[in-house]
């Protein structure tokens, strides 16, 4: 296994960042939804979360929620994306013009990719150490040895030392126990269409399966809003708001998601 090579690579990146801490560092961070934020009161900003898709088929949506999450956390420095080969096989590579149309310059971007779990561990220990970094963004494939808890208090403990953000988001795996200090889940959602039938913006149903001290809640549906940087409700249309895939229900109901 090639780590020594790739954490080298991030080492030298990383040092170009500077060594100045960051301003404007809060310790708590909203998602952009009142509602949400009202009930939740913000999630703990220098700490690990983990974001689980509700299948297979929502990976996709999962990395784009976890990448809300991480610019929320981080709204200045860089943002390092540690990928598994696995999770961009089955996934798609991260496109550059995407990053664009969710509102991102790549050029914050520092991606780094690898083979195994233990590399990916080990990228994301090494950036949330770095001070020039914003949020630590891994994205992992499948179940793995590496992947203890264990390990994932190792990467709570790096975030809250680095003052840093680090959102892990598994796929091809059922939710394990970890030190994170939220759990989400997240299933595509339908998005609505915008004036002149434009394509509409990202919807997500997301579900905070366990957070430390607190309850779990929801579900919601959110979209997100490139122009604001931030999670949004739905567009809204005839009373109705975008629902799941195949989860009909009535106005009263959708509201209520946001209760």
């Amino acid at each position: 296994m090639r780590v020594r090579p790739e954490i080298d690579g991030l080492k030298t990146r990383l040092e170009a960042l500077g060594t100045e801490s960051l301003p404007g560092s809060t310790e708590r961070f909203g998602l952009g939804v009142d509602a949400v934020d009202a009930r939740l009161q913000g999630l703990a900003s220098h700490a690990l979360h983990d974001v689980y898709p509700a299948g297979l088929g929502d990976a996709a949506a999962a990395q784009g929620f976890a990448l809300g999450l991480a610019l929320r956390a981080g709204n200045k420095g860089a943002l390092v994306w540690g990928v598994q080969e696995m999770a961009d096989w089955e996934t798609g590579r991260i496109h550059g013009p995407g990053l664009h149309q969710w509102g991102v310059d790549p050029g914050r971007i520092v991606l780094v990719r690898v083979r195994e779990m233990q590399a990916l561990l080990a990228a994301g220990e090494e950036a949330l150490s770095s001070a020039g970094v914003g949020a630590v963004l891994l994205s992992a494939w499948g179940d793995a040895k590496a992947m203890t808890l264990t390990a994932s208090r190792r990467l709570s403990l790096m975030a809250a030392k680095g003052r840093t953000a680090a959102i892990l988001v598994r796929m091809g795996v059922e939710p394990q126990p970890s030190a994170a200090d939220s759990r989400w889940r997240v299933t595509t959602a339908p998005s609505r269409a915008l004036e002149a039938n434009a394509p509409g913006r990202p919807a997500f149903e997301v579900e905070l399966m366990r957070r430390r001290g607190g309850a779990s809640a929801g579900p919601w549906i959110m979209e997100w809003d490139r122009e604001c940087g931030s999670f949004d409700r739905p567009s809204v249309s005839g009373g109705l708001v975008s629902l799941a895939a195949g989860r009909p229900a009535a106005a009263g109901d959708a509201r209520r998601r946001y209760g």
